[in-house]
């Protein structure tokens, strides 16, 4: 009936835009964007960059909390984007 029509047609939607996200690149930085960390949508990392300025044997912890900042703003900045794109077909999954 036309009920599976739209079913097939809403999940067909789903899964294009899903590819779509998950094909997108996101930058998080940190420091001013001294530290870079990028990843797809798929949060699979493309590239890490730290200039060269960060880089102080003496302070390792502090190019470890910058790469730890940048990772996770990414990250928050893929979550935003999943439910700007994706939230419309959550709410109309039960349990989802």
């Amino acid at each position: 009936g036309a009920g599976f029509y739209y079913i097939t047609l809403y999940k067909k939607e789903m899964r294009e835009t899903k590819a779509q996200l998950d094909s997108m690149e996101f930058t998080g930085e940190a420091g001013n964007g001294l530290v870079k960390v990028v990843m797809t949508g798929e949060r699979q990392v493309i590239s890490v960059t730290i200039n060269p300025d960060v880089l102080d044997p003496e302070d390792a912890d502090m190019t470890q909390d910058l790469v730890l900042a940048a990772t996770n703003d990414v990250l928050a900045k893929i979550e935003v984007e999943t439910e700007k794109m994706m939230g419309k077909y959550a709410k109309n999954i039960p349990g989802f």
